[in-house]
């Protein structure tokens, strides 16, 4: 017995979001709707902001690499969690796992940034709308871009070398349903303290630091529209951060509440619930209100169905 608890895990096993068959058939249609609404929606922002020239602007660039990253940080997890809840073993490789964790980091990182990047957008456009033109020049929003996703792929990089160092011998149950280092730390045959403290900086720098210029950005965007003369444009301003805000506490506050907790030794209920915010929930209402209720989007979409 003890020979075999030292074999090398060459499969996980999830335990899945629910043991129910019953439950698993009404989570399985409501995945699938989130996941559809998902990739139409923000495949059709990609489409429209590529084919309108109205909305080759630096926003709409941003929320075009938005878009793109929410189709892909879904499609990593969402797609095998359907699969699962139809079959009884739920099952990945160990080397499919850490593909899903390299994946779901490069891109879940960078859109932190990306958020980030395009509340300080945002900031420039309402508090210097004179030096916007020479601040978001096509270059720096090019280098932004780049910037964003560069930063993903380091944590991505530095998050999944720590997690896989460690070895992963006997237990393979991971109680969660997709892959990803906390949940995956909980099986290591080794100390994970130092992977632990490794994943917790990393996550200062990705998910605090942008949270922090975020608040800074809509602190001095709401100052600037109290001033602001016009009821009518107040009201718009405030709605707008308003929704934004909801996407950024969704975002930021699921995925700080599962990295940043260092001394967290169990995976529970809770934990499971609260990762779907993240990877299923914000990637379908980021095109919803960042894009389809704006007034240039509309337009966009009824001069191409005119066409």
């Amino acid at each position: 017995m003890g020979e075999e608890n030292q074999t090398h895990v060459t499969e996980f096993v999830f335990l899945g979001l629910s043991q129910d068959p019953q439950t698993q058939v009404l989570l399985f249609v409501l995945f699938l709707i989130l996941y559809l609404l998902t990739v139409l929606g923000n495949l059709l922002i990609i489409v429209l902001i590529h084919t309108d020239s109205k909305l080759h602007t630096p926003m709409y660039f941003f929320l075009s690499n938005l878009s793109f990253a929410d189709v892909s940080f879904s499609t990593t997890t969402v797609p095998q969690v359907l699969v699962h809840f139809l079959v009884k073993e739920k099952t990945i490789s160990f080397a499919g796992c850490a593909t899903q964790i390299v994946v779901l980091l490069l891109v879940g990182c960078s859109e932190c940034v990306l958020l980030a990047v395009m509340s300080y957008d945002r900031y420039v456009a309402v508090c210097k709308p004179l030096r916007y033109a020479t601040v978001m020049t096509q270059q720096a929003c090019l280098r932004l871009a780049v910037g964003s996703w560069a930063g993903g792929a380091l944590v991505s990089l530095v998050d999944t070398t720590f997690t896989f160092q460690l070895p992963y011998q006997g237990r393979n149950v991971i109680n969660h349903y997709f892959c990803e280092p906390p949940a995956l730390l909980k099986l290591a045959s080794a100390d994970t303290h130092e992977t632990e403290t490794a994943i917790f900086a990393m996550g200062v720098a990705i998910l605090l630091a942008p949270v922090a210029l975020i608040l800074v950005s809509y602190g001095n965007i709401v100052s600037a529209v109290i001033q602001m003369q016009s009821g009518a444009g107040r009201l718009k301003a405030f709605s707008t951060c308003g929704s934004h805000l909801i996407v950024v506490v969704l975002f930021y506050g699921s995925a700080i509440f599962a990295y940043m907790r260092p001394n967290a030794k169990t995976m529970n209920e809770r934990d499971k619930v609260i990762s779907v915010f993240y990877s299923a929930v914000t990637p379908m209402l980021n095109p919803i209100i960042y894009s389809l209720r704006n007034k240039e989007v509309k337009g966009a979409l009824r001069r191409v169905t005119a066409k």
